[in-house]
């Protein structure tokens, strides 16, 4: 009998040093998976991000899209069409640089490409129903250069310096 109480004696003193042993080491590893700093600088990387997208609102402006895509053999409808997939593909291309700015230069980008796009629409939908690529063109350029607070595109384009340059100056 008093071997068998020294047994579970032992066999409970065992289980303790065991539990006590794992707590221990869960305690510890839960301390060295605690979130640090960032080994690295974000810095760089916000401003690259900042540069691809005054680059982005540059290559989606108006004048910008219309020197590079226009065709003259090109019908208004397919001018308007190309005209917008490019829209689409260059924000789609650049999208994921979001990460790395502030809300309110990725907001200014996006209304960039829906303004951009509705401007396409309205002008398109005003045209006669065969209207050539060249009046079409020449009518979004002259109503773009017309607008009292200057093209779109520019004032994204300042939007983004200023928040590239608090960024700079913090």
């Amino acid at each position: 009998m008093k071997l068998d109480t020294q047994l579970i004696s032992l066999v409970l003193s065992i289980i303790g040093i065991v539990v006590a042993t794992l707590a221990f080491i869960n305690s510890r590893s839960r301390n060295n998976f605690q979130p640090s700093q960032p080994t690295f600088e974000t810095t760089p990387l916000r401003l690259q991000a900042y540069e691809r997208l005054v680059l982005l609102a540059e290559r989606i402006s108006l004048p910008q899209l219309i020197n590079r895509l226009y065709q003259p053999n090109y019908s208004a409808l397919e001018m308007k069409q190309i005209l917008i997939e490019n829209i689409r593909q260059e924000f789609e291309y650049n999208s994921t640089q979001q990460l790395y700015v502030s809300p309110i230069a990725w907001d200014a980008v996006k209304n960039l490409k829906e303004q951009e796009i509705l401007f396409i629409n309205q002008l398109f939908s005003s045209l006669p129903s065969h209207e050539t690529a060249s009046v079409f063109t020449r009518k979004i350029l002259e109503t773009e250069m017309a607008r009292p607070e200057g093209p779109l595109f520019e004032i994204v384009t300042q939007t983004l310096n200023r928040e590239a340059k608090k960024l700079m100056s913090t």
